[in-house]
């Protein structure tokens, strides 16, 4: 009689079923879809780590029980303290009049709830099952009232199942909850629902003091991975319905299958049957893989798991032997899929663009997957809603999802690439079978952020491709190698891709993949391409870099003092005048938008029309930057079939910061920069004469692929890295040093200056040189620099302290699989966590939450227009009238999705440092309310037409659909 969920909703009610559903029910719903999932979503490398966990080497029993030990995490609820909440909680009149009625049927039905269970002795539901469990499956020990041994496999089980709802719980947490559902209480209801579980999956309960072990740290994941995942599915009243109290339990069992079945059939939770393929089919535009795409795929192994580095020249087709190695691996090892790691958001855009065309290719036609974008404005894309309206022409609509989905037919005979917005909900976007997005996911999943282990369990299930791994921080490389440890213990593979990796990260990537697999070996970086087998064995392949048949790619970089900006935009506007597309890249926002602006203010009188100037960076709302990447794309991207864009102008003029370096497939003629690192130049520079086809059609001031990087003198000559500092007695400075650090700018700077031709000009040739040129900025100290060494020498010092500071932050925040000093398995109470670590970049305490980046904290914004007659929009022409009425995604879910997406698409991160000073904007905290149901909760600026600003910090700032946001 005890329940185990309400109907909150309304399903159950709509559809004439009860007002609750059996506590048992449940049980016995997660232990069918537990099941299900074993047989058809888990890879075999995860069936084999439960198996040893779970079943001593017996996959049958290994299935069996963890079938019981899912169904069982929610037996806490068996307690006065949660069953009292029904009645005492909140809910509405209706709700406690009904759970009177059910409190009275239960008290005469013999459930042994106690006098006053408004008052009962709280402990979370999911604490008391890891306190009561392992003595109800047969732990001897004192704590569980006997005499003998602890049982430290079932005592771990039940502290697993503890965390069930995000977090593992510490042992004083589990202690605590000891006296909320006392055995001599409610023991015998317990054993009573363990042993009906035990007979539904077939399982002698004698079996488990014998096979229950979960010693190796990522079946510890892959249990709380399937745990979580089995309840949610569960818990979908789309698929399981309430069962009527009175009903024999044989028949819920029989309608749990079903139902589960049906539930992991529709949410297309199978693992990828990846078919035979070969290169010439995955990608018919180049049927011939380069040399170096060729000796990837020869050193690929033929069985297990394995670590791929690819380091190549940007544009050198290192997604395209990405994409068919992880095709490769999910072939010969099973994965239910694979997952690609960008720095940025909108790197994750294009290149999620592209996975779409691979899935169609490589999918079996008719075959239908769900491919989820991930990140936090992901339903402000147009691919997302693509995704989605593609689900519901193939599936079903959001509020019914009760049909099979494997039915619907691929007409053009290739695969579809869908997207299930039930994966759109909080974590669940990694589960879906293909995914596309930033590298958070991955730096935030060894991190005891709430749901932690369904990150990192779904990224065990998959391939995982790390792109742009030189764009991080020592912070998230930290986090990166821990994630690569737990990946390589629970089975997965990982491809990383880099046109300027660092040595030192290479070196630590792989040392952290040989200690998951534990093993150790020495490295000597000598080729481009790196293997290491499941063994820990590391091979090296790829063309050399002297080899004469080695594609080279070549760049004069032009150091030039910076003369300012108007000096600096003249000269450019009259060097193309008559052709040339030119890219000036800054390293922050305001000197960007500064250029731009003199620009325009010269732009008529040089030649130029308006439209040919435009600029790009992140201080852009999303609605007016994804406009701006797709057209750039359109006329800067490469043309179909290997020709020329037939969209190119003869001349454009960009002005943008780091965001146009990032996986944007564009092709400029010249470009300029601010004084960067070196690895930064080198990613730039891959947007330089990137499409050959161009090549013959350059004008001719820019035939030759070259950069100039501008930089400002010091009064000795030496460059300004540096930002100012006053009580240091610098006044001058740069704030770009406060983005990049001044140590990495003075020694590329150098580095540079030193390889200088008479002419000034620095000629790098690629591959040969990335390895010097990485070595001198991220190696050994600069020695014997002469002038500029006095200066190197105070960076690099404080260079060594911030990195100092990020590691032990980084290693303050995550969990290992394994201890460093003796690689022994942690204790899984060493994976506990709670409050204090938040939900992954949200909440938490200062200092100990779970973060991605170490990045400047910013508050996201909504700005919407105001228009003269008091009309809300989302544009400042007035022609889209916000929607901010109530919109709930069960009654309409066309126009809830439509609204979530114009809302993200006007949502924007201002940095916290606005907030301070004596200038600072006020608290939004105190902004204006506005009664709108859509705007509840939500720090809303208001902006007239001209960009004025109304409400919120009201003159405080501006926005312009050009320039962006920014303080008057």
């Amino acid at each position: 009689m005890a329940w185990g969920k309400t109907d909150q909703s309304g399903d159950s009610a709509r559809r004439g079923d009860p007002a609750w559903t059996p506590l048992l029910a449940h049980l016995l719903d997660v232990a069918a879809t537990a099941g299900v999932l074993w047989d058809r979503h888990l890879p075999p490398h995860i069936c084999r780590r439960l198996t040893e966990a779970f079943g001593a080497g017996n996959e049958a029993t290994a299935r069996q029980v963890v079938m019981l030990l899912a169904a069982l995490h929610d037996l806490g609820k068996a307690s006065d303290c949660f069953l009292g909440q029904w009645q005492h909680g909140r809910g509405n009149l209706q709700s406690k009049l009904l759970a009177k009625a059910w409190e009275e049927q239960a008290r005469t039905a013999g459930l042994p709830l106690g006098d006053d269970l408004a008052r009962a002795f709280y402990a979370r539901h999911e604490h008391i099952t890891a306190v009561a469990l392992p003595q109800l499956l047969g732990c001897p020990c004192p704590e569980c009232g006997g005499t003998g041994e602890r049982h430290a496999g079932l005592h771990d089980a039940g502290v697993l199942l503890g965390g069930h709802h995000g977090h593992i719980p510490n042992p004083e947490t589990v202690e605590r909850a000891r006296g909320a559902a006392p055995a001599a209480q409610w023991g015998d209801v317990h054993a009573a629902i363990v042993q009906t579980v035990a007979d539904a999956v077939g399982l002698d309960l004698g079996t488990l003091v014998q096979v229950v072990d979960p010693v190796r740290p990522s079946a510890r994941v892959a249990f709380l991975y399937l745990v979580y995942l089995a309840d949610w599915v569960a818990s979908d009243t789309e698929f399981f319905r309430f069962r009527v109290h009175t009903t024999p339990v044989t028949d819920w069992w029989q309608a749990s299958v079903q139902e589960a079945n049906q539930a992991v059939r529709v949410r297309r939770l199978a693992r990828w049957q990846a078919r035979p393929m070969t290169w010439a089919q995955m990608w018919p535009d180049t049927p011939l893989p380069r040399t170096f795409q060729a000796a990837g795929m020869r050193l690929v192994p033929t069985e297990g798991q394995a670590m791929i580095v690819v380091e190549s020249d940007t544009g050198s087709g290192k997604t395209r032997l990405a994409l068919w190695m992880a095709h490769h691996l999910a072939r010969t090892c099973g994965y239910s899929g694979l997952y690609m790691a960008l720095p940025t958001r909108a790197a994750g855009n294009q290149v999620a663009k592209e996975l779409r065309k691979f899935l169609q290719t490589v999918l079996a036609p008719g075959d239908v997957r769900d491919m989820a974008l991930v990140h936090g404005t992901a339903q402000a894309t147009d691919l997302v809603h693509q995704l989605v309206d593609a689900h519901q022409t193939h599936g079903d609509a959001l509020t019914d999802l009760t049909s099979a989905v494997e039915t619907a037919t691929c007409t053009d005979g290739s695969g579809l690439a869908v997207l299930d917005p039930w994966y759109l909900r909080r974590c669940l976007a990694l589960v879906a079978g293909f995914g596309v997005g930033t590298v958070d996911q991955i730096a935030l999943a060894p991190q005891g952020s709430r749901h932690w282990a369904l990150r990192l369990g779904a990224l065990m299930c998959k391939v995982v491709i790390i792109d742009e791994a030189h764009a991080y921080e020592l912070f998230q490389q930290n986090l990166l190698s821990a994630a690569v440890e737990w990946l390589a213990e629970g089975g997965a593979s990982l491809v990383v891709l880099s046109a300027t990796l660092p040595r030192s990260i290479r070196d630590e990537l792989t040392a952290a993949w040989r200690r998951g697999l534990g093993a150790t070996g020495d490295d000597d970086g000598s080729q481009g391409i790196t293997v290491v087998d499941h063994h820990g064995r590391l091979r090296r392949g790829g063309p050399l870099a002297e080899n004469p048949e080695t594609p080279k790619l070549l760049t004069d970089i032009q150091l030039s003092k910076d003369s300012g900006d108007r000096n600096l935009v003249a000269a450019l506007l009259d060097r193309a005048r008559s052709g040339g597309c030119v890219v000036v890249r800054s390293t922050r926002v305001d000197p960007c938008r500064s250029r731009y602006r003199e620009a325009v203010r010269l732009a008529r009188a040089s030649g130029w029309q308006p439209d040919e100037i435009l600029i790009l960076h992140g201080m852009l709302l999303p609605r007016h930057r994804l406009l701006l990447e797709a057209r750039l794309a359109n006329i800067l991207g490469p043309g179909t079939e290997g020709k020329r864009n037939p969209n190119r102008p003869n001349r454009l003029l960009v002005f943008a910061t780091g965001v146009i370096e990032q996986s944007l497939d564009l092709d400029f003629d010249h470009g300029v920069t601010d004084l960067c690192p070196i690895d930064v130049a080198v990613q730039f520079r891959g947007r330089i004469h990137r499409h050959a086809v161009n090549n013959p059609h350059r004008p001719s001031w820019c035939r030759t692929a070259r950069l100039t990087m501008l930089w400002q003198p010091d009064p000795d000559g030496l460059p300004i890295v540096e930002p100012p500092d006053f009580d240091a007695g610098r006044p001058i400075g740069t704030y770009d040093g406060l983005v990049y650090a001044p140590y990495v700018l003075a020694a590329s700077w150098h580095i540079l200056t030193q390889r200088r031709d008479r002419d000034g000009t620095v000629r790098l040739q690629t591959p040969r040189d990335s390895a010097w040129a990485l070595e001198s900025v991220y190696g050994a100290p600069l020695q014997a620099a002469g002038a500029v060494q006095g200066l190197l020498d105070r960076t690099r010092a404080a260079y060594l302290d911030a990195l100092a500071d990020e590691a032990l932050q980084a290693e303050a925040r995550i969990f290992r699989p394994y201890t460093r000093r003796r690689r022994t398995p942690v204790a899984t109470y060493d994976l506990a966590s709670g409050y204090a670590q938040g939900d992954g970049d949200n909440g938490g305490v200062t200092g100990i939450a779970a973060v991605s980046r170490l990045g400047e904290e910013s508050v996201d914004c909504l700005i919407l227009y105001q228009q003269p007659d008091a009309t809300i929009t989302y544009d400042h022409e007035g022609l889209l009238k916000a929607d901010l009425g109530q919109r709930s995604p069960s009654r309409d879910v066309i126009a809830y999705r439509r609204q979530q997406k114009d809302l993200l698409a006007n949502t924007l991160a201002i940095p916290t440092r606005w907030f301070n000073g004596r200038r600072g904007l006020p608290p939004a905290t105190d902004w204006p309310k506005h009664p709108q149901p859509a705007l509840r909760n939500k720090h809303v600026i208001l902006v007239a037409p001209d960009g004025t600003c109304l409400s919120g910090p009201a003159g405080r700032l501006r926005y312009d659909h050009t320039t962006g946001i920014e303080r008057t």
